[in-house]
């Protein structure tokens, strides 16, 4: 959700604050502030929508010489977006920003009002400015006081703070919510994300649950609970991909740069991993699965899509069963978890707090969970058992797309090593999925050529005007609309369902009327004439069909009004080929409707909020 950045150094602290903040607009942009220490002490300034409103602020209020502060990007929760509900919050000597939400935020804060304490913002994050400087007033210590608070805190936070009377030292904590610390020369930094910090370093620490971090120009020390110093202990880690990869590289937005990223982010996760030959494939990651009776796959929004094709393809090619979660429900509805079970949580941050919620809840029932994830370091991928990475590097825009398609090629070689170690399927069979997957960065590819996206820019602005559209397939095909569906809505802002084609005749059909946009998909042979009856149905009511198919499978000219072709491959691979043309054809129809592509309205990059 929101961002947080800080800095102490030598540098312009405002400059550097702000450039951090671009770097992290995309995980909320209802508001922005800063913090700097001046030399008449705590400078704030802060506003409403837009990180640009921000700067037109400052540069119309001439802030002061500093090099030190602290900034915020806001994805609003506790409070409408306003310019008395942005970060960052003041207490008396503390000043703070916040990503996470306070649980017992109302009852702290009637005890803190009952002390005479004076709220004037209606958010959860206040009420920490305000406990930690009552508890700074009772100590006089900054680390002893943040300690008490935390102890008194229930939910999830990452904090960037500073104290009035303390100006060489900014602190910072966590709890459920991601932060890490940079580390430079005579600098040092805090960031929510690394792409915020990677233009002035690669190196960081990550800072665990409950852990307090205190910066100086010289140094960082790190403190665990009760106050120990744990520096020692802490592991430096280096960022493997520069401030160029996070970088538009002369796109007009991050989303059109990582569409076409994917032919490079899925060599990277793909063909590593075939280095050992077939039989090799995934054993270091995942040496020993012969014990696994049942997997359940828990996942958010596209990852969870992505979750519905890795069971299909696990169920048909290694006979195991598969469920997949919706990771919010998950948790809350007392699953059935027995030996021989094994969790699948799928989250390209690694923070997502209701994926996070789900992998404890699974530790704590002693089943093993593997994670699929991209970030490095993340909590999801400390904490669960065995880990596989996309290897997509970093992805930016709201919308993803390159992190999709990398979570299904890497349950897609999972299907395949089950598989081949359960025996459910002759060695001929798995040497073509083998060669389908090592060739899909170059069928990708080929969806990608001039040609090809002129046409998808000609289909999507024929929604500049419409309101409604609808996505049917069938097995596979119907997980393919799902994505290609929820990536419409979110940055067009179309209303856009998926069904499967045959649940039309129970009742949807009935929303189907003239000249209403039906994207239809055929990418699995044994379906194609079932959905093509289907296709008949839409358009004798009415619908502009569109169909999605490998060439082999484009039906008779007559059961559709457009086509998008798409290259042959092998049937395992296809949804990882259809939904690339899908997402580009969702990126244009957005671009001519007006939209905010890579922030589009009241969405966040990474939910860590429940």
């Amino acid at each position: 959700m929101c961002g947080i950045v800080g800095y102490i150094g030598k540098s312009e602290a405002a400059e550097i604050l702000l450039d951090g903040l671009r770097r992290l607009e995309y995980r909320g942009y209802d508001s922005a502030g800063i913090a700097l220490f001046g030399r008449d002490g705590i400078f704030v300034e802060k506003k409403r929508g837009r990180l640009s409103n921000l700067e037109a602020a400052l540069k119309a209020g001439n802030p002061p010489h500093a090099t030190a502060g602290i900034g915020h990007t806001r994805w609003a929760t506790h409070g409408e977006p306003s310019d008395i509900n942005s970060h960052p919050h003041t207490s008396g000597r503390v000043t703070l920003v916040h990503n996470g939400i306070i649980e017992n935020y109302m009852s702290l804060r009637r005890s803190l009002e009952e002390l005479g304490r004076q709220f004037v913002s209606q958010t959860d994050t206040e009420t920490a400015a305000h406990l930690i400087d009552y508890y700074y007033g009772e100590t006089g210590n900054p680390l002893t006081a943040i300690t008490l608070a935390l102890g008194k805190i229930r939910g999830s936070y990452a904090l960037a703070m500073i104290f009035s009377d303390i100006p060489d030292k900014v602190y910072a904590a966590r709890c459920d919510n991601p932060l890490v610390i940079g580390v430079g020369r005579g600098e040092n930094f805090i960031a929510s994300d690394i792409p915020a910090i990677l233009s002035h370093t690669r190196d960081y620490y990550i800072i665990e649950e409950q852990e307090i971090a205190e910066l100086t120009r010289g140094g960082v020390k790190i403190y665990g609970l009760g106050g120990r110093d744990i520096t020692a202990e802490k592991q430096l880690l280096t960022a493997d991909w520069d401030v160029e990869a996070a970088e538009k590289g002369g796109y007009p937005h991050f989303m059109l740069k990582e569409i076409h990223e994917q032919p490079r982010s899925l060599a990277a996760a793909i063909l590593p991993r075939f280095e050992s030959g077939l039989d090799g494939l995934l054993h270091d990651e995942l040496p020993d699965t012969s014990g696994i009776k049942r997997l359940h796959i828990v996942a958010c929004g596209s990852a969870m899509h992505a979750g519905l094709l890795g069971e299909s393809a696990i169920e048909k090619y290694a006979r195991l069963p598969v469920e997949v979660y919706i990771a919010s429900e998950f948790r809350y509805n007392d699953p059935i978890l027995v030996e021989g079970d094994a969790v699948i949580i799928i989250s390209q941050s690694g923070e997502t707090a209701d994926s996070v919620a789900a992998l404890r809840l699974a530790k704590s029932r002693g089943v093993p969970v593997w994670a699929i994830v991209n970030v490095v370091g993340s909590t999801i991928a400390r904490e669960a058992d065995r880990v596989l990475y996309i290897w997509a590097g970093p992805e930016i825009a709201v919308a993803t797309t390159k992190a999709f398609t990398a979570q299904v090629a890497v349950l897609y070689m999972l299907a395949l090593r089950l598989a081949l170690a359960r025996g459910t399927i002759s060695r001929g069979r798995a040497e073509e999925l083998g060669k389908a997957l090592l060739k899909l960065p170059e069928t990708v590819a080929a969806t990608l050529t001039d040609e090809r996206i002129a046409e998808y820019q000609r289909l999507a602005s024929f929604n500049q005007n419409k309101h409604d559209l609808f996505f049917i397939g069938r097995g596979q095909d119907y997980a393919l609309c799902c994505e290609g569906s929820l990536k419409l809505k979110e940055i067009s802002y179309m209303h856009s369902e998926a069904y499967a084609a045959g649940e039309l005749k129970h009742g949807t059909i009935s929303l189907v009327t003239e000249g209403v946009p039906v994207i239809a998909c055929i990418t699995t042979e044994g379906v194609a004439e079932k959905t093509v009856n289907n296709i008949k149905e839409v358009r004798a009511r009415g619908a502009h069909v569109i169909l999605v198919a490998k060439d082999s499978l484009i039906c008779e000219s007559d059961c559709y009004d457009d086509a998008i072709r798409l290259p042959d491959a092998d049937e395992f691979v296809m949804p990882i080929v259809g939904v690339v043309p899908l997402q580009t054809y969702a990126y244009y129809t957005a671009v001519v409707r007006g939209c905010d592509v890579d922030k589009p309205r009241n969405l966040a990059k990474s939910v860590t909020v429940e």
